[in-house]
């Protein structure tokens, strides 16, 4: 018995915990004050929109957006513009509708500091902005915490139209004609057969309805619910939504067992 006296391990007093009802925490055991839970991140987006579409014609630079935010698979939110005007820049977006707020609310709070506080007569151009953002995106891209978009750019600076596009991991480019989300594979043939720089604003907008229609057809995230949106020398006007004529009288439609 003098053995097991002597070799006793010691007593170790156990954290004290308050119990709960709740069932919310594990093992019906409150957590300790100060104790934090794990950091969480964005992994599925729920609240998403589709294809964004744009391309430089002779005057400026167009672009076009379903309204469609999507909750999962349902089609929720039908009246929900995915474009905004930051003084001369026009910004569309692809991907989650919030982070898209939130980076609206943020360029917003930069274009007020500048008219406000500085009053320098200093306005960010279409080119700083895209600059900026590649670099907000990739930044929190580089913190696993991405900012879950794809965003199209647009400006006319110094008699010039310019168009780029931002993603979540950062990755940025200029081009004459970009296409977001299933607009990459189901927009960007058509825009890369038809486009042309010295389009007329009617043509511009003819291809633009042709490749959002084809997008209607086929990406089951989309609505023939669509703005159009642009920018020339006169500013940025963003028009009301507006519904393209749709068929479904193909044949491969109507016969049965499709």
């Amino acid at each position: 018995m003098d053995f097991f006296n002597q070799h006793a391990l010691p007593v170790v007093a156990r954290a004290p915990t308050l119990k709960t009802n709740n069932p919310d925490f594990m093992g019906s055991e409150k957590k300790l004050a100060g104790a934090t839970d794990p950091t969480t991140r964005t992994l599925n987006p729920y609240v998403t929109g589709t294809s964004v579409v744009a391309l430089k014609y002779k005057d400026g630079v167009m672009m076009a957006a379903d309204t469609l935010a999507s909750y999962g698979s349902l089609s929720r939110f039908r009246n929900i513009p995915r474009m905004a005007a930051l003084g001369d820049t026009l910004l569309g977006a692809s991907g989650d509708i919030s982070d898209f707020q939130y980076i609206l609310k943020e360029l917003e709070a930069m274009k007020e500091k500048e008219e406000y506080c500085e009053e320098d007569s200093h306005v960010h151009s279409p080119t700083a902005i895209y600059t900026w953002l590649s670099r907000v995106y990739y930044a929190r891209r580089s913190k696993f915490n991405p900012l879950w978009n794809q965003l199209v750019i647009a400006g006319f600076k110094d008699a010039k139209p310019f168009l780029g596009t931002v993603d979540l991991l950062g990755t940025n480019y200029e081009d004459d004609h970009i296409a977001t989300g299933y607009g990459g594979h189901l927009a960007r043939p058509l825009l890369r057969n038809e486009h042309r720089p010295d389009m007329s604003a009617e043509e511009a907008e003819a291809l633009l309805r042709k490749c959002m229609a084809v997008l209607f057809y086929r990406d089951c995230r989309s609505i023939n619910k669509i703005q159009f949106s642009k920018v020339t020398a006169e500013g940025v006007t963003i028009s009301e939504p507006v519904e393209l004529p749709t068929s479904w009288e193909f044949k491969q439609f109507r016969q049965s067992g499709h």
